[in-house]
């Protein structure tokens, strides 16, 4: 798990680019409440990782990546209830709940890596 900025995690960039598309998704939402409950959400997760990276220890990275993939749970059900709702289809619920799965196993993954370099 070498690296040297957290710009060069392929989590991170995947989780960039889900939040632009959260936001694409919502553009037009008139739920503001929801709306602006999933893009905190999807925010949180390159937030975390990217704040939790730029830490002084790995016990600290690790925390950070926990509250990022909380953070990957919380908007897969705010997706799920967005689509029960009528703001996103069931094609639109489907793709981005299957990508918030593989950030979510990435972000596993990475934890277990740096656990195991400690």
């Amino acid at each position: 798990m070498a690296y040297s900025s957290f710009e060069e995690l392929e989590v991170w960039r995947r989780s960039c680019d889900l939040t632009v598309r959260i936001y694409d998704e919502l553009r037009s939402c008139r739920d503001y409440g929801l709306r602006d409950q999933m893009t905190r959400a999807a925010v949180s997760i390159a937030s975390n990782i990217a704040e939790g990276a730029e830490r002084d220890s790995k016990a600290e990275f690790i925390r950070y990546l926990h509250i990022a993939k909380g953070s990957a749970a919380e908007l897969r059900t705010q997706i799920y209830i967005a689509c029960r709702v009528g703001i996103l289809s069931e094609q639109e619920q489907d793709q981005i709940a299957d990508e918030l799965k593989r950030i979510s196993s990435m972000i596993h993954g990475l934890i277990k890596s740096i656990k195991r370099t400690s």
